[in-house]
């Protein structure tokens, strides 16, 4: 049996789960009238949004697949065969679709969940919490079963429509990428800015100024902030994912042919044996994904809302398929790579560990159960400034650890895999790809305890719109705190994992620039003033795309704010209840906004390489690299735990703690909470796609670099 069918068989069982959960959900009741118009306000809010923003990401993506296209046929003089080929654009489309229907499948069912667990919770924590979760799951298993689709449905065309050889399929998959990455890209960007501005404007007139609770009906935003949640936290959240597990799964499929192919010691010649060793990441990933099925049957909790218990349910099917996979990944790596190259499982295990490890690491400094956060939420006693003060310090210290897991990794994987700086170079830099794949290898269940947790918070606000009981309100209020917890924790393995993904696609980069230099041998050098400028540069571009975004975020907030004042204004009967808020206005206001202001850090992220390429060439794009990725990944880390800290102390406070909702504290906590909002939200995690969007475009286009940069020496 050919190895490469597999991959497509893994990826029907991953959507017919998917399938199953979405049944679950729509097999529970929907809740009273109430609770389903709220539900409906809701989801066509949210349709509205995707809509108009496929239709402006549309336009983009053709004139990038016209560009493509062009330079597909119509190669300058010398332009090697295979560097942009006829496949990419194409292949630049199917990633982009299928990256933008990994949201939207997941958005579409967490907004037919939400007043569904609010009605579950009625019962008992525990049916809430599966109603969530198997919402969240339909969101792993379709970014699992389309990533896997999409990656080995183009391997089978290549390689068998197309008669490919190894070293040729692996250029061009290698491009694949940009798609994704784009489309992620505008999703994260968008679906945040939308997200975190109507949360921000919600929360500062709301709870700060007026002084009614959060998800309050008479808020005119509250609609805006819980369609927000899906189109960020969901559909932004699954475009996002995707990019990240295809592109570990990608480039480690192309450096498994520099690692297995070429001519080295123990090298194979033979064509299918080397088709068959770059299968092993898809293959991985595929037994990944069962382990994460299993592992979905063990989450399950009691009835008690204490958030170290809840945390333990959930932890406990994720280390469940994690153990599992670390058993199975054996023989997979043995009987397909040889025992002579078993140092490769060292790697998938080192990625594994490293994951585990970032999330237990995220946990502990952004859940209220530890020490960090309650510490945080003390702070707020003293006011604003103090709490802001202390977040800032707790989302720095927080970096230390990833940063020294990461590095272990890396070293780790790269000697393990039989790595050195002479013929086993391609092989060690395989094993950091590698660890990568083995890092998202149980995505499916991740992804499905980090996405249960919008549809968690948006339970919540229905369940506060509705007027449900206390006991029901307490139910989705400890799911929500919990899932604020592990999206922090799914962040931190799409950061890590775009750290190990970013440096094997700057290893793809220098390789590709080797293919086209003949005679000439690329390394990077650092005294050269050229790769210092570039290290530089790049450095600089994370913190010009968070400005960008972050900026993006206030300007729309503002929109927000000015158009809820204006409401109480004009509508005096709003706060006593005898008038109703315009809901669609904010929503409308939100939708325009976030689409108007996504455009240009989105351009930024397409460009830099490109303009910073043809001025510095090779030396100065591979700095910029390096420089994008280190700065890129600890700003990433620090933004991320920062905001959830704040998001959780906040809520600590709402539970009785520091003098509870409505004292000073609690004042000092929401602005707190309002600061690291876009932090986790929107810049953060769109900065873990930037690094490895950079990467992907510098080497689609590296012959344009290579042969027209301006300064050469």
């Amino acid at each position: 049996m050919d190895l490469i069918w597999i991959a497509p068989a893994g990826a029907l069982i991953a959507l017919l789960f998917a399938v199953y959960n979405a049944y679950k959900v729509k097999r529970a009741d929907q809740g009273n009238d109430r609770v389903r118009e709220l539900s409906g306000i809701i989801k066509q809010g949210a349709n509205a949004y995707l809509k108009r923003q496929y239709k402006t990401v549309g336009i983009f993506f053709a004139a990038v697949f016209a560009i493509l296209l062009i330079l597909s046929f119509v190669k300058p003089s010398g332009m090697p065969e295979g560097l942009i080929n006829v496949f990419t654009p194409f292949a630049f489309l199917t990633g982009g679709i299928f990256s933008g229907l990994s949201g939207f499948l997941g958005m579409k069912i967490a907004t037919a969940a939400n007043g569904r667990t609010a009605t579950a919770a009625q019962n008992s924590l525990n049916k809430g919490l599966r109603v969530a979760f198997s919402a969240g799951s339909v969101m792993g298993f379709v970014v699992v079963g389309l990533g896997l689709l999409d990656t080995s449905l183009w391997f089978i065309l290549l390689k068998y429509a197309f008669k490919l050889d190894p070293a040729a399929l692996s250029g061009a998959m290698i491009t694949f990428g940009i798609g994704a990455s784009t489309m992620a890209l505008f999703a994260r960007v968008g679906g945040g800015i939308f997200t975190k501005a109507a949360d921000v404007g919600a929360d500062l007139v709301g709870k700060v100024e007026v002084g009614i609770p959060e998800d309050d009906p008479r808020n005119p935003a509250t609609i805006a902030d819980n369609v927000g949640d899906n189109v960020g936290d969901v559909a932004g959240m699954g475009a996002d994912l995707y990019e990240s597990y295809v592109g570990s799964i990608i480039s480690a499929v192309a450096l498994a042919f520099g690692a297995f192919g070429t001519v080295q010691e123990g090298a194979s010649t033979d064509g299918n044996v080397i088709f068959g060793k770059m299968m092993v990441p898809l293959i991985l990933a595929v037994v990944g994904m069962i382990c994460s099925v299993i592992g979905t049957f063990f989450v399950r909790c009691g009835t008690s809302t204490e958030q170290k218990k809840l945390l333990g349910s959930l932890r406990r099917g994720t280390y469940i398929a994690a153990g599992l996979f670390a058993v199975c990944a054996f023989p997979i790596v043995y009987f397909i790579l040889g025992k002579e190259n078993i140092g490769v499982y060292g790697a998938v295990i080192s990625g594994l560990l490293a994951g585990v490890l970032i999330g237990y690491f995220t946990e502990y400094f952004t859940s209220d159960t530890y020490k960090p956060t309650k510490k945080l939420a003390k702070s707020s006693e003293t006011g604003p400034a103090t709490i802001i003060i202390s977040g800032l310090s707790l989302g720095m210290r927080s970096v230390v650890a990833p940063v020294v897991i990461i590095s272990v990794s890396i070293i780790a994987s790269f000697m393990l895999s039989g790595g050195n700086f002479g013929d086993g170079m391609n092989r060690g830099l395989f094993g950091i790809a590698i660890s990568a794949v083995g890092m998202l290898s149980t995505l499916g269940i991740t992804l499905a305890t980090d996405a249960y947790g919008p549809v968690a918070d948006n339970a919540g606000g229905i369940a506060q719109m509705a007027g449900m009981e206390e006991e029901v309100r307490d139910r989705t209020d400890a799911l929500d705190s919990l899932g604020n917890t592990t999206a922090a924790t799914g962040k931190g393995f799409a950061i890590g994992s775009a750290a190990l993904t970013a440096l094997s696609l700057i290893v793809a980069f220098t390789q590709r620039i080797n293919m086209m230099g003949g005679d000439f041998k690329f390394r990077i050098d650092i005294t050269n003033p050229v790769t210092l400028v570039g290290i530089i540069l790049g450095a600089s571009l994370p913190f010009i795309f968070a400005a960008m975004t972050m900026d993006s975020v206030g300007v729309s907030a503002q929109s927000i704010i000015g158009e809820v004042h204006r409401q109480f204004k004009e509508k005096t009967g709003i706060l006593d209840g005898k008038e109703k808020p315009d809901y669609a206005k904010c929503v409308d206001i939100c939708t325009k906004s976030s689409l108007r202001q996504m455009i240009m850090p989105s351009v930024l992220a397409v460009l830099a390489p490109v303009v910073i390429g043809l001025i510095l060439g090779p030396n100065g794009i591979t700095g910029m690299l390096c420089g994008a990725t280190i700065a890129g990944f600890m700003l990433a880390v620090f933004m991320s735990n920062a905001g959830g800290a704040w998001d959780n102390a906040k809520k600590y406070i709402e539970r009785g703690n520091h003098g509870g909702k409505g004292s000073d504290a609690h004042k000092a906590g929401v602005v707190g909470d309002t600061v690291g909002d876009p932090l986790k939200d929107t810049s953060g995690p769109a900065i873990n796609i930037l690094i490895k969007l950079l990467s992907i475009v510098s080497i689609v286009f590296a012959y344009i670099i290579m042969n027209y940069y301006l300064i050469k020496f």
